[in-house]
């Protein structure tokens, strides 16, 4: 397990030999800002077959930031078959992790609760002509 128990993911440190310092935890309002800017970063990735992004597509089933900057992302995809099941999580992993403020990312891929239509937001059945 990784810093806070989220384990895995990549982390911004480099292998130096030395063990790293320990992180200083996150003001609430840095702590915020940093989950505004997953936010926004999500809202950059989309599933090539769908024109919206997973964020408005209901993909994202929960962000939690860490005390440090740890980001953990639980997401799903429209269908376990998805064909961009290899590479969206980690398209999704790249953009957290470019976040300033973000120390490590994890993104857990989850099949429950299944995705359906209902999860998209307003304005992503809008886009897709399902209203």
């Amino acid at each position: 397990m990784g810093i806070l128990g989220f384990g895995g993911g990549k982390s911004k440190n480099g292998n130096t030999g030395q063990p790293p310092e320990p992180p200083q935890p996150l003001s609430a309002q840095s702590h915020q800002e940093i989950e505004e800017k997953v936010i926004e970063a999500l809202r950059t990735v989309y599933d090539p077959e769908i024109p919206v992004n997973v964020y408005e597509l209901g993909l994202i089933y929960k962000i939690e930031v860490g005390p440090a900057g740890a980001v953990l992302v639980r997401m799903t995809l429209t269908s376990p078959m998805c064909p961009v099941a290899g590479s969206l999580p980690p398209e999704v992993e790249y953009k957290v992790l470019s976040i300033p403020g973000v120390t490590s990312a994890r993104v857990e891929l989850v099949w429950d609760p299944p995705w359906n239509p209902g999860m998209m937001t307003e304005a992503a059945r809008l886009q897709l002509g399902m209203f």
